[in-house]
């Protein structure tokens, strides 16, 4: 299954519409259950919460970082759509 694309330049212009930087941006995601370790990696100097789905299928992840800018912003969300099965929110 091929994975979808997102416009880099529209979600770019939306981040720096949404305030000043550095600033404090929350990302959330969906993996399967086990990678959860995966998407903690992208942060390793920052926590992260976890919740695992009420069938234990999944586990939602979420973490805040301090972002210097709309790039580093978009860096982890590439890096994060190499996991295997992760949804992005």
């Amino acid at each position: 299954m091929a994975k979808k694309e997102f416009d880099k330049e529209y979600f770019k212009e939306k981040l720096e519409a949404s305030g000043e930087f550095p600033q404090l941006y929350m990302f959330k995601f969906i993996v399967p259950n086990g990678k959860e370790n995966e998407v903690a990696a992208l942060f390793p100097k920052h926590e992260i919460t976890t919740k695992e789905s009420s069938g234990g299928k999944y586990v939602s992840t979420t973490a805040q970082a301090m972002m210097q800018n709309a790039d580093e912003i978009i860096k982890i969300y590439e890096q994060a759509a190499e996991i295997e099965g992760l949804i992005s929110l």
